[in-house]
């Protein structure tokens, strides 16, 4: 089996389609026996699938995704485990012990007005065809799963504060039921309901946007960002990674020396509950 890893500096590269480098790691008898750095010959997202098809790549680990690149996947027969982070090493090692968890395509959101997903939603599963190892948490089971859904839905925290609706806006939401579009909860919900049916779900941070990550919390010297110093907390703004690449983040403290950034999802750590109307179903 051939595992191949989004790569940066020894960690996992958080951004699929413009990757330059996989780390291919060699696994027999659930161990890994060899590991290369290739290049991603500067193709993206769909050309990436066939390029690592072509090194007869098995399982894809790597950090952010979208729903085209994740289909793309898909029909090339790799399996894929998103939402990782940190050192690559350590990432194979947790997909190999069943520790790793898969966010499915998590460029894209619950419903309108909210950005990129993060990591950490789903849950670890058991066997994996091959080798023995634990691998990653596959999509959810139901009679919707592959097909457009078109569901209403609203949304709130467990004091009753509405955060979004789709009967606000009046249109419902249509996604691909098991794509990988939806968070994890919202999918495995929908998988198995019924036209007209109405249900009521409560999902843990798991199940959401995953648990935040205390090292998603950086402070930078405010005289490194030119403009930085007309920002105040709470505030919801873009910095740019080392390839130039936006990354939102909200300032959660300013004091005109420093400012510090959270990069997790907004809605990481947070319990949510959904109402739940399917509206209809197209195959």
């Amino acid at each position: 089996m051939k595992i191949a890893v989004t790569y940066e500096n020894g960690n996992v590269f958080q951004h699929f389609g413009h990757t330059e480098q996989f780390k291919v790691y060699t696994v027999e008898n659930g161990s890994v026996v060899s590991s290369e750095i290739i290049g991603a010959n500067g193709v993206g997202h769909g050309a990436l699938a066939t390029l690592l098809s072509g090194r007869q790549i098995d399982v894809l680990i790597c950090g952010g995704i979208g729903g085209g690149a994740q289909a793309a996947l898909a029909e090339q027969g790799i399996e894929l485990c998103a939402g990782a982070q940190g050192s690559a090493d350590q990432a194979v090692a947790d997909y190999l012990s069943g520790a790793l968890v898969n966010s499915g395509a998590n460029c894209s959101h619950h419903g309108e007005g909210h950005t990129c997903g993060d990591h950490g939603e789903g849950h670890t599963c058991g066997d994996h065809s091959e080798g023995g190892c634990g691998g990653c948490h596959k999509g959810p089971q139901g009679k919707n799963v592959g097909k457009t859904c078109r569901t209403h839905y609203r949304g709130t925290f467990n004091d009753g504060v509405q955060f979004d609706s789709s009967y606000d806006r009046g249109e419902p939401l249509e996604f691909v039921c098991g794509a990988g579009q939806m968070i994890a909860g919202f999918d495995a919900a929908v998988a198995d309901m019924d036209v007209g049916e109405i249900r009521q779900v409560h999902l843990t941070p798991a199940e959401a946007y995953g648990e935040a990550d205390p090292n998603a919390i950086f402070t930078l010297p405010v005289a490194q960002l030119p403009g930085a110093e007309g920002l105040s907390a709470g505030q919801r703004v873009y910095l740019q990674d080392g390839s130039g690449r936006p990354i939102p983040v909200t300032v959660t403290a300013m004091d005109g020396v420093n400012i510090t950034f959270d990069a997790n999802h907004e809605m990481a750590g947070k319990e949510l509950n959904f109402t739940i109307e399917l509206v209809e179903v197209k195959e």
